[in-house]
């Protein structure tokens, strides 16, 4: 979701937004919104969602572009979408339908955080508490094209969007850079997916202590994801909404 015309203050920083509960019950909801389940007082829903009433976590796609929105940033925005050798544009491996955005120059990244940033306020302006940014790790699927350095830039700047407008910011993926991600870009607490199952889970509280809300794919994981991190949640891998036959949640006793 691009947003129209949002104001995105990025000048100076504010210190006055709130933290997320630690150790509090969490729920992953971008599949589709729903009546949190009880004991839960963090929700993290997609930028075109309400927030829920809670602790609310605003889902934004910062790196790559959000599916069915490939082709208008083709054509509305060609230079800002990675090209391969041949100039054609980098797809997520995994995500096929979600494209790699630029982020090598300057220019680009001042570009991308512009329309981005719209985002960001959006969120704000329906009242999230906090955003979190996806996809920070596109550098590993670039072919050299990207690094990580380019990557914490972009990151920094969505930062000073978020931290202007009252809202903290969590960073998703990029486990082994997470101190760097709190000092260099600024991010205040961690969003992560499957930490334990990937033996992940002490580089993010390394970096943010019980500031760790950690969603879990495999129920085997869960228990190991719960002694580790300040909060966890199973779900299931399409975080469809409560009353879907598909529908999983669990967490922490």
């Amino acid at each position: 979701m691009l947003a129209a015309c949002a104001p995105v203050p990025v000048e100076g920083a504010d210190d006055d937004f709130p933290l997320p509960p630690a150790g509090a019950g969490f729920d992953y909801q971008l599949g589709g919104a729903y009546e949190p389940p009880p004991g839960v007082e963090v929700v993290a829903r997609d930028a075109t969602a309400e927030p829920s009433g809670h602790y609310d976590i605003c889902y934004v796609n910062g790196f790559q572009t959000q599916p069915g929105e490939g082709e208008h940033w083709l054509a509305e925005h060609p230079s800002l979408v990675l090209r391969d050798a041949d100039g054609d544009p980098v797809a997520d491996p995994d995500w096929p339908d979600e494209y790699l955005l630029d982020t090598s120059t300057d220019d680009k990244r001042v570009e991308i955080a512009a329309l981005l940033g719209t985002v960001v306020a959006s969120c704000a302006i329906s009242g999230f508490d906090a955003v979190e940014i996806d996809n920070l790790d596109t550098y590993t699927r670039s072919d050299g094209a990207l690094t990580i350095e380019h990557n914490i830039d972009l990151a920094a700047r969505y930062a000073r969007v978020a931290h202007s407008l009252g809202m903290a910011i969590a960073q998703k993926n990029g486990a082994g850079s997470s101190e760097r991600l709190r000092d260099e870009a600024g991010f205040d607490f961690a969003v992560t997916e499957d930490c334990a199952r990937y033996d992940e889970c002490a580089d993010y509280v390394d970096a943010y202590g019980e500031l760790v809300f950690d969603i879990e794919y495999s129920p085997e994981f869960l228990g190991d994801a719960c002694d580790a991190v300040g909060s966890a949640v199973l779900r299931d891998v399409d975080l469809v909404a409560a009353g879907s036959p598909e529908y999983v949640f669990e967490g922490c006793g």
